[in-house]
């Protein structure tokens, strides 16, 4: 029998994978530029790719707990679409920023969405459970 919390724990070790793709991009850039660590800078390519890497890093700190709390006061299953609904507006923003920065903003405003929603819905889940609303 499967758990709620599966669909919301495979919309994370997703997103997870997608990070460490974005850390081996780095690596890849680090090469191809010859930008040694602990350079972050260099070729503009490189320092898309780095750019990348950081910009999921600091995104993913906030959406997987949203994710998460929404997952657990809330509901999983909507959780889960949530969290694929951002690794894609990220994988979006990715592939547009490697190509060139002015490309990165479609999947902006398709991640930071999914992360709004996620946060606004755990907060009103949380809200709720408290019994203030």
């Amino acid at each position: 029998m499967h758990m709620p919390q599966s669909l919301p724990a495979l919309s994370t070790l997703a997103i997870i994978l997608w990070y460490m793709v974005t850390v081996f991009q780095v690596g890849r850039a680090r090469t191809k530029y010859k930008v040694a660590a602990p350079a972050t800078t260099g070729d503009p390519g490189f320092e898309r790719a780095f750019r990348v890497q950081m910009n999921e890093l600091e995104s993913m700190v906030a959406f997987l707990p949203s994710l998460w709390l929404y997952a657990i006061m809330g509901n999983p299953r909507i959780a889960a679409i949530l969290g694929a609904v951002y690794l894609a507006g990220r994988i979006v923003y990715a592939v547009g920023y490697w190509a060139a920065a002015r490309r990165r903003a479609l999947g902006y405003y398709i991640a930071t969405s999914a992360l709004a929603l996620a946060w606004a819905l755990a907060l009103a889940s949380a809200i709720q459970r408290v019994g203030i609303a």
